[in-house]
């Protein structure tokens, strides 16, 4: 499929495609999109930032243009909340008559329940803030035709398993699943031989493995010059950083230093309230802070197009959170770069992500002064 024209779409929505400037399918779209429009399973693993969610939100909205009934027909589960919050997003983008549900923690219930009694078509959940719902019968999914499990894998690392378990059983036996992961590992194979029926097999790409179009790059740097390598970047580099704290104390260190030279940074992990974290997604996303700091919480939460430097701060903990990491940067075929600091007692763990991974990252080496 070499355009969305070509999709078995109802009009309706390719004119509404067309408006949102969607023209072009991505390969994880091209290749699941077709089977879903059919009424198949979907299971794909694909790089992040490969267009995952118009993926399954083009034949969802498809299909419930068809379908009666003002009651939950589509359910998308996902791990976090800016991940829910940008699913909604593009849906919104695409269908403006039928409002969905958001249904996630850290937000008031208030504004959820209303959408559910409202009648939304589509709920858009973290597990956690849906289970307790169920638990206190504020919400049915007995009617659910499409459910959609989506980062999987980081649903699964976060402890969900349970939790989806339970939502799954309530939902009714035949429907269509379409699954997304970054990896197929033991656990997440084990939940697609519960949930998915002969499902369409899409990969797209190694899916453990950075983009092709982002520059590796390492530099070996003393703990205490990791501060002042920041900012020589900074200084020296154009467009705007990502820059991955291992710890919430470390990632509020590091922003207020850059404040105290001068460098307004938007700040984002597990101790933020809701309000700031969007606050600073959004300042962030609009170009209003050149600058985020945060956590591996926003690893796979951030959506943003314009992110041109990744910067690991610290090493990550395991070479798929590097490829998470990274994988904020050059994405929709654009170019971008990432930074990793190690200090030299970290060459053996760097040299561990790179066999991992089967890649090789451009090597430097700071002194003791870093000029400017």
């Amino acid at each position: 499929m070499n355009h969305f024209n070509d999709f078995n779409l109802s009009s309706q929505l390719k004119k509404k495609l067309a408006a949102a400037k969607f023209s072009i399918p991505t390969p994880v779209q091209a290749g699941a999109i077709p089977p879903a429009l059919e009424g198949r399973d979907v299971l794909a693993t694909a790089q992040t930032g490969s267009g995952k969610t118009l993926s399954f939100l083009a034949p969802m909205i498809n299909r419930l243009e068809k379908l009666p009934g003002k009651f939950p027909r589509a359910l998308v589960l996902l791990p976090t909340r800016e991940l829910a919050m940008q699913v909604l997003a593009v849906y919104n983008q695409l269908e403006t008559g039928q409002q969905p549900a958001l249904i996630v923690g850290g937000l008031a219930e208030g504004p959820q329940l209303d959408a559910i009694r409202r009648g939304a078509r589509v709920l858009v959940a973290t597990p956690g803030r849906l289970e307790d719902f169920l638990d206190r019968r504020l919400v049915k999914l007995d009617q659910v035709q499409m459910l959609v499990l989506d980062e999987v894998d980081r649903m699964l690392d976060m402890g969900f398993r349970p939790a989806i378990r339970r939502i799954v059983s309530m939902l009714p036996r035949e429907r269509q699943t379409l699954c997304y992961s970054a990896t197929l590992e033991r656990q997440v194979s084990e939940i697609v031989y519960d949930y998915l029926k002969d499902p369409a097999r899409i990969e797209i790409g190694s899916t453990l493995k950075p983009a092709e179009n982002v520059k590796l790059r390492s530099f070996e740097v003393p703990a205490a010059k990791k501060q002042e390598l920041l900012e020589h970047l900074l200084q020296s580099e154009e467009g705007s950083f990502l820059v991955f704290v291992r710890t919430k104390h470390g990632a509020d260190r590091v922003a207020r230093r850059l404040s105290r030279s001068g460098w307004e940074a938007a700040l984002i992990h597990g101790d933020r309230t809701q309000a700031q974290r969007t606050t600073a997604l959004r300042n962030f996303s609009q170009g209003q802070r050149r600058i985020l700091v945060a956590t591996d919480v926003a690893a796979r939460g951030i959506d943003v197009n314009h992110v041109a430097h990744v910067v690991n701060f610290d090493l990550p903990k395991a070479a798929e959170d590097f490829v998470h990491r990274v994988g904020r940067t050059g994405r929709a075929q654009k170019h971008g770069i990432a930074s990793t600091f190690s200090s030299p007692e970290e060459r053996g763990d760097l040299h561990r992500i790179e066999k991992a991974l089967a890649i090789k990252m451009e090597r430097f080496r700071v002194r003791e002064t870093i000029n400017a």
